[in-house]
């Protein structure tokens, strides 16, 4: 795999991760670069991760990973965004407390749901002269710049969409969650 490949294949990853972190930037209160910039973090590292684990699995779990991935993300990405949406509803005929960041383990999850797809390209990597490290890690590179800007852009759509940001921002997942199932039945 050459060099343009890895850094679109990089790109082409992060996505999903993109557009989920505009809706978790959606459902902060002005979230500050810092917060933006761990958000990145911790998508970027779990989307590097999953290729590796991917590429470890190699056969073993070709078939699992190929034949389920799409439907582990949209139940993972319609749970996580049915949760948003209910208490983006329920807080929208009141000003919701403001949240100043995600817990860790939202952030994980969410970043785990987007990024089952890059476990399958680990697996198929196994099968490619391809150096994975530098793959993993141009994919996770990509998904912390996607996911920061992602985030940044929420606030200013979460800013505009005022008191219903957050249940703006599940609609939004359940919407990725939706294209990924979409996507994967229809090819």
């Amino acid at each position: 795999m050459n060099s343009f490949s890895t850094v679109f294949l990089a790109f082409a990853m992060s996505t999903d991760a993109f557009a989920a972190a505009v809706g978790k930037g959606m459902a902060l209160r002005r979230p500050r670069f810092s917060e933006a910039l761990r958000t990145g973090i911790i998508f970027g590292v779990i989307e590097a991760l999953t290729p590796l684990a991917g590429w470890a699995l190699g056969t073993l779990a070709a078939e699992f990973v190929a034949e389920w991935d799409h439907w582990i993300a949209f139940c993972l990405l319609v749970f996580l965004g049915l949760v948003m949406l209910t208490k983006g509803i329920r807080n929208g005929h009141e000003e919701p407390p403001p949240v100043a960041r995600h817990s860790f383990w939202l952030l994980a999850a969410t970043g785990f749901a987007t990024s089952i797809d890059a476990m399958a390209v680990g697996v198929s990597l196994a099968f490619v002269d391809n150096n994975i490290l530098i793959t993993a890690a141009a994919i996770g590179c990509a998904t912390l710049l996607m996911v920061t800007l992602g985030v940044m852009l929420g606030r200013i759509i979460g800013h505009v969409a005022g008191r219903w940001a957050e249940a703006l921002g599940g609609i939004a997942l359940i919407g990725i969650g939706s294209a990924i199932l979409y996507e994967h039945l229809t090819h």
